[in-house]
């Protein structure tokens, strides 16, 4: 089956008061990620990628280096809004973090000011288009890291995402304008439901069941 747009778990008005008006989110999803969703449709007979998950055609193309690039583009944004869309909540942000999540950023990254910072500046330092990530390394414990474009820590082999936020323009240009420090800023003390991260860290990554 063809690759589909998800649903918003939310209206596109919903996170109006939390700093992502309406025309951003109808914008983002319903044109910039559908793009991504229908260009990638027209890839699957010509690359081969018929009967694969999302996951696996991810991983493949960024293995497969300039040579992947022209699928990774369309299949990484597709996975990784797929993921931005679920991390975010008109009830998100705080510093009330769930019990295991919070044990979890102060085992292994000093505690939840100093995430907030290490994900904030990865974002920021990220030149041009990409994404921030806190992600589950191999060996089990979590990461901040970032990557350019359409890419992600599933096709650079770093790990599995339970956080994203995306610093392309598109998503903050409307709300921020220019200023991509405020947006991150406000994406994780207003947008960012913790309680999903925590269960995507106990499922150990998102997992989409979408298959080419």
């Amino acid at each position: 089956m063809p690759f589909t747009l998800p649903s918003l778990p939310y209206d596109t008005a919903a996170l109006a008061g939390q700093g992502m008006c309406q025309e951003t989110l109808e914008l983002h999803h319903g044109k910039h990620h559908n793009a991504y969703v229908t260009a990638l449709n027209g890839l699957i007979e010509s690359k081969g990628l018929a009967g694969k998950t999302l996951e696996a055609i991810v991983a493949e193309a960024g293995k497969a280096g300039a040579e992947g690039l022209p699928v990774l583009n369309q299949a990484g944004q597709h996975w990784n809004h797929a993921l931005f869309w679920q991390v975010m909540s008109p009830n998100g942000g705080g510093d009330a973090l769930p019990a295991k999540l919070a044990a979890k950023i102060d085992s292994d990254l000093g505690g939840l000011a100093s995430f907030k910072e290490a994900f904030k500046q990865a974002g920021v330092t990220q030149f041009g288009s990409g994404w921030a990530w806190l992600i589950i390394a191999p060996d089990g414990k979590l990461k901040v890291t970032k990557t350019p474009n359409g890419s992600n820590p599933i096709a650079t082999g770093e790990g599995q995402p339970i956080l994203g936020a995306d610093v392309w323009e598109h998503a903050y240009y409307l709300d921020f304008r220019n200023v991509r420090p405020g947006y991150l800023d406000n994406f994780l003390a207003k947008l960012v439901d913790w309680s999903v991260v925590e269960s995507l860290m106990d499922k150990g990554g998102l997992v989409t069941d979408q298959t080419a």
